[in-house]
């Protein structure tokens, strides 16, 4: 498979491994349109803070349950101040720090940096999606074609679904090539390619059951096919119906679908649908139940009239209702990012967003959730200082209502990014709650979410998995040991013990025989 290198790339590769992990710092609860100090525990979530950093907080909980991913990062048009600032232990990167990210000809750098940016926030990503899941992101011809092999290489070519157009402007821009770029795309990959898409009801707005057929809804369809009598000699036959007896004969150049006998058995089934009288046509009943495709042709939703999909200007005029001032520029209209994660969400299932922007994926959640009583979740992580005069505010307003449209209902949780867990000197942060590191610790054992529920066992038991129980033995400013008196504490029976502690005073012998690993604090916790 064909790969895309750039300067920096042998330094990106594993950059989201040498990020710190830090723990979510929990600022306010938004429930029935009002802001608490309480956490509302509703699975929405905002964070505020650099998207690397966060999407790798979010890995202990989240790690292969996120449903849908839609991100709409710099284009690197050259025009949007974006700067990077990743810290990656590279001389030639950290030239980069703090600077502009400027055009073509002003920056020779331009794409490698835009590159090196995007790698390790796809490669969390990528951790964070379902089995089941997609990822949808939008971009433009400065960097689609980067984007695509990039993507390729993360979740590999044949998860690959299409770089959907979606028309943003209604007037056409010319560029130096004199062609219109009045569109843009959203390249979109599956986890596995076993994944489908929901589809709607607007797919099948044809579809029908006026006669009460026990097959269930169904259209009518073509009863010919483009062939020649020529080359079909035995479908050129004239069919006659049982009731009127009126004959129906094929055509020279568009002969029946079927031979005589298949059309017999189509007959006996009543599939064939006759007109009433001459001038008309036969037809085949199609049935809903009988859709051989269980992926819909995506790229073609945005043309058809079933869908009324936004421009630009639909983005920046709910912008301009929301806060009566037009305070952020280019977002994407609702309408777009609905129609994405209603081919994925269903109830309680969650969508993504780590460039969130003016919030409008957030929006998109709420007004699905309205439309049919879903309880779709929204996580948005945004990095820059409007994270909370627009992107937070946008969300509270849509909640409550804003002029004259009214409120959707629903609540969300705000964070920043806290504490790094690990200090420099690879020992525990010990600013950092015990639950936080009790979470951390449970999830690079076990990869699963650490439940904290009522047990008869000591403080120090994190939980069973796979027949084996793990204890994490810490207490800020002492020294742990794991000793006997710490195992007459132990009530959990499993074929395996993990635990932690700082010391370990029982022979090696004695932790064989009783099926017990021992981990040092901190050296053995595992850094991700």
């Amino acid at each position: 498979m064909p790969t895309l290198n750039w300067i920096g790339k042998d330094k990106v590769i594993n950059h989201h491994m040498d990020v710190p992990f830090r723990v979510l710092e929990h600022a306010y609860g938004f429930e029935n349109g009002t802001q608490t100090g309480q956490e509302t525990n509703s699975g929405n979530k905002i964070i505020h803070g650099d998207n690397l950093e966060a999407l790798k907080a979010l890995l202990p909980e989240y790690e292969g349950k996120i449903k849908c991913i839609y991100i709409d990062p710099p284009y690197n048009t050259g025009n949007e101040n974006w700067v990077y600032n990743d810290n990656v232990n590279d001389p030639k990167i950290k030239n980069w720090l703090g600077k502009v990210v400027g055009k073509e000809a002003e920056d020779l750098t331009r794409h490698d940096k835009w590159l090196c940016m995007m790698y390790p926030r796809l490669k969390l990503l990528h951790k964070l999606l379902a089995d089941d899941g997609a990822i949808f992101i939008s971009i433009d011809d400065n960097e689609q074609a980067n984007l695509k092999l990039m993507c390729d290489e993360i979740f590999g070519g044949a998860q690959y679904i299409s770089s959907i157009v979606w028309k943003r402007r209604a007037s056409s821009q010319m560029a130096q090539s004199k062609v219109s770029i009045d569109h843009e795309y959203v390249v979109s990959y599956f986890k596995k390619n076993t994944s489908i898409f929901l589809g709607t009801d607007k797919d099948y707005q044809g579809y029908s059951n006026p006669d009460n057929d026990p097959r269930g809804a169904w259209t009518l369809g073509d009863l010919t096919v483009g062939m020649t009598r020529e080359q079909r000699p035995n479908q050129f036959f004239n069919l006659i119906d049982p009731e009127s007896l009126i004959s129906y004969q094929a055509s020279p150049k568009r002969v029946w679908t079927f031979a005589p006998e298949t059309m017999k058995q189509k007959l006996n089934e009543k599939r064939i649908v006759f007109p009433k009288s001459e001038k008309g046509k036969p037809m085949m009943k199609r049935f809903l139940s009988e859709l051989k495709s269980e992926i819909n042709p995506f790229s073609t939703w945005v043309s058809k009239e079933a869908y009324t999909i936004g421009l630009n200007s639909e983005g920046t005029k709910t912008i301009q209702n929301i806060f009566v001032d037009k305070v952020f520029d280019y977002p994407k209209p609702v309408s777009l990012v609905q129609l994405l994660i209603s081919q994925l969400l269903k109830s309680n299932e969650i969508v993504l967003d780590s460039f969130a922007g003016s919030g409008t994926t957030a929006h998109a959640v709420l007004n699905l959730n309205k439309e049919d009583g879903g309880n779709r979740k929204f996580i948005c992580i945004e990095m820059e200082d409007y994270a909370e005069t627009i992107t937070s505010e946008r969300v509270k307003r849509v909640i409550k209502g804003y002029g004259t449209t009214e409120g959707t209902g629903g609540n969300f949780d705000f964070y920043h990014l806290g504490e790094p867990l690990f200090l420099e000197d690879g020992n525990l942060n010990e600013l950092v709650v015990i639950g936080k590191i009790r979470q951390y610790v449970y999830y690079t054992e076990t990869k699963t979410p650490l439940v904290e529920i009522e047990h008869q066992d000591n403080q120090h038991f994190l939980g069973k998995h796979n027949d084996c129980c793990y204890y994490f033995h810490y207490q800020k400013d002492e020294v742990t040991s794991l000793d006997h008196a710490f195992l007459a504490t132990m009530k959990t029976k499993a074929e395996l013990y993990v635990i932690y502690a700082d010391k370990c005073l029982l022979t090696k012998e004695f932790l064989t025989k009783h099926h017990i690993i021992f981990k040092k604090i901190p050296r053995d916790i595992t850094k991700f």
